[in-house]
């Protein structure tokens, strides 16, 4: 990957602020060959259409010989890829399986029941802020709470959560096509080893004395090492984009002070605000690990068997051939049919519960505490460039009310 291609200033951190100038760029030619033999597909229904096509694969093992396995677990753990980087029929197995506790129709309350227990977090993440002037968004509230949920639907101990933190933060760079780049392949690969381990010990300790969460309800049903590789993702996968999410919608509110103050008036808007921001802002801004089983004709254009291909999601979100002014933040947008939590097999296992978190936050947090603005603008955002959010988001705070 040269280093002006683009891609690689995708990728590049000093774009990541806003990466959306590089995006309509790359829309004017749907898609688009690298010199390494990726193609990058940039426009909505081209996006929407190869994600619901079977000639391409998640299987990471498909890739071209020398080429970056994003995301495919380290071989040293031994354990087979997770549900996300395979295709049918043991995509369909093993999603079949993790489902059952956790929605639909065999645990139908499941994630319901979460609510009341969600909306206590948020009180008490809020509470803290009562005396303060300035909080950091990310680290005192958007990433809390999905941590603790994602612990009571797994099963997890709370109060382990500073031991995964960091396992999570290396295993969800890894994601990233240049991750390799700067050792982060290494540092992942012990991640997993690491939070493998953990998982190996609490799973044991699980089966042997089952109490709530998806880890003892799928304990008999799954080998031990599907069951590990599953909650390393979930582990990971479960709070990162949510973060994101929350940390997201709250810095596009408060650039956006009319929506702001009309949302504070009209609670119903909550809706529809959170899939325009889903949109806008994307906590996925493209898929780097799936391959062309075969020769796919797309918008006139040939991607041969055997080549990677990036799906660029935020790109598409963001398609003035599929929504109008796209580049505007309109929660009165109709049709919004976005590509933020992805399509097809693979549409994001977790989307229910994030829904459900940011729900739970947001509508809470712009009720109850008055901000003087945003104290950095743009924030420093995460390294990351496939899950791209603010690293640190700092906002002054005017008062808290009950």
């Amino acid at each position: 990957m040269t280093p002006d291609s683009i891609s690689a200033q995708i990728t590049d951190y000093a774009n990541r602020a806003d990466p959306f100038p590089l995006y309509a760029e790359l829309r004017k030619q749907p898609v688009r060959r690298e010199e390494d033999g990726t193609y990058l597909v940039s426009t909505y229904h081209e996006v929407r259409s190869l994600a619901n096509d079977p000639r391409l694969s998640n299987d990471t093992s498909h890739r071209p010989p020398g080429y970056a396995r994003t995301g495919q677990p380290a071989a040293e753990t031994g354990l087979p890829p997770s549900f996300i980087f395979t295709d049918p029929p043991v995509h369909d197995r093993l999603r079949g399986t993790i489902n059952r506790p956790f929605g639909p129709p065999h645990s139908p309350r499941f994630l319901d029941d979460l609510r009341g227990e969600l909306a206590k977090v948020v009180t008490e993440l809020l509470d803290a802020f009562d005396g303060k002037d300035q909080v950091d968004i990310v680290e005192d509230f958007s990433y809390p709470l999905p941590v603790t949920a994602i612990c009571k639907v797994l099963g997890v101990p709370r109060e382990d959560e500073p031991r995964f933190h960091v396992w999570a933060d290396a295993l969800a760079s890894s994601l990233d096509p240049h991750s390799g780049e700067d050792g982060g392949t290494e540092q992942a690969q012990q991640a997993r080893q690491d939070m493998g381990a953990y998982l190996t010990e609490l799973i044991e300790t699980k089966r042997r004395h089952p109490g709530p969460g998806m880890l003892s309800a799928l304990a008999p049903d799954m080998t031990p090492a599907d069951l590990e590789a599953t909650a390393v993702l979930l582990l990971v996968a479960g709070h990162e984009t949510t973060v994101n999410a929350i940390s997201n919608t709250t810095l596009t509110l408060l650039r956006h002070p009319d929506v702001l103050h009309r949302f504070q008036k009209e609670p119903k808007l909550a809706v529809p605000l959170i899939e325009e921001v889903l949109r806008y802002e994307s906590p996925v801004q493209f898929i780097p690990f799936t391959t062309a089983l075969a020769d796919i004709e797309v918008a006139g254009t040939t991607i041969p068997a055997g080549s990677p291909v990036w799906l660029m999601l935020a790109a598409a979100n963001r398609d003035p051939q599929r929504f109008r002014d796209p580049d505007r933040f309109d929660p009165d947008r109709k049709d919004n049919e976005h590509l933020g939590m992805y399509t097809g097999i693979h549409y994001c296992f977790g989307a229910p519960l994030a829904r459900i978190e940011l729900h739970a936050a947001i509508p809470e947090l712009f009720r109850r505490v008055t901000f003087s603005g945003l104290i950095e603008d743009p924030p420093p955002y995460r390294a990351n460039a496939v899950l791209r959010g603010p690293r640190h988001l700092p906002v002054g705070i005017e008062g808290l009310t009950a």
